[in-house]
């Protein structure tokens, strides 16, 4: 607060600005990242540099993106001096499903070895928690763990369970390709300014993948939001939206369309991606 009033910023609603001020809950984050030296660490939302300071302690290769002009000069005199932190002004995403071509670029550039990989730590601003996660896993396989804060809401649809409304495409891709837990629950208290709801910390690890490359996970990811937008209709009715018709037949003839989407397991929802798949791209 004292930083951010002497230079004259006020946190911003509009970009969701809520900057974690507890101390053990940032060292916490970081710990439960288990960061190497060889990682590189994609911090997105920087603010006045907590969170990033304890990072570039844990690892030799630090990208922060952090979107507002104010902030980013706070950042910029707070580590000209420091080693291995690298800092973008801009807004992570170029567009709802596409991460910044700068960003992407050291992710897919990243080389730390065998055991060096990508991993996102990050108190997330809230509007961009489900595009950013969502573009990652989907897209960029060399990002192998998250670890984030993130508004309970979110959190909830990405740990939820089927035959509930949180369940829905953020939960089913999540699942597929992760194993993940609530490391923490974290008070509205711990955030300045406060929010209006709590948050959760969550860590995803990215798994073995059930999938045979990036274009399969793609496609999965597809057909599954494709048919949420009309979770409120049966299978059969939804996949008619984003299916053809032949290819719709096959899975009609496998599986119980007359469900709702959002009442089909994960390992179900892979099981329609095998037989919607099963023919010529």
């Amino acid at each position: 607060m004292e930083l951010l009033q002497a230079a004259g910023i006020r946190p911003r609603k509009r970009l969701g600005q809520h900057f974690l001020i507890d101390g053990n809950l940032m060292r916490r984050l970081v710990a439960c990242a288990e960061l190497d030296g060889r990682d590189l660490v994609l911090e997105v939302g920087g603010g006045t540099g907590g969170l990033t300071d304890l990072l570039a302690a844990a690892s030799r290769h630090v990208l922060c993106v952090e979107i507002d002009r104010n902030l980013f000069t706070v950042l910029e005199d707070r580590f000209r001096e420091t080693a291995g932190v690298i800092l973008i002004h801009g807004d992570v995403l170029e567009s709802k499903h596409r991460i910044r071509q700068d960003v992407i670029d050291a992710v897919e550039g990243h080389d730390g070895g065998a055991a060096g990989c990508v991993k996102l730590v990050a108190n997330l601003p809230y509007q961009v928690a489900t595009p950013l996660v969502m573009n990652l896993l989907v897209d960029h396989p060399k990002v192998r763990r998250l670890c984030f804060t993130v508004q309970a809401e979110v959190g909830g649809r990405i740990t939820a369970r089927p035959n509930c409304k949180a369940y829905g495409p953020m939960s089913i891709i999540s699942q597929a390709l992760c194993s993940m837990r609530a490391v923490a629950r974290l008070p509205a208290h711990t955030f300045w300014p406060q929010p209006s709801v709590d948050s959760v910390m969550i860590r995803m690890d990215v798994g073995d993948s059930p999938f045979a490359d990036r274009h399969e996970v793609r496609r999965f990811a597809a057909l599954v939001r494709g048919t949420f937008d009309h979770r409120r209709k049966t299978l059969r009715s939804a996949l008619g939206y984003v299916l053809d018709e032949v290819t719709r037949d096959r899975v009609c003839q496998r599986c119980d369309v007359s469900r709702r989407p959002e009442s089909f397991s994960v390992e179900e929802w892979l099981g329609i991606f095998r037989v919607a798949d099963s023919g010529e791209h």
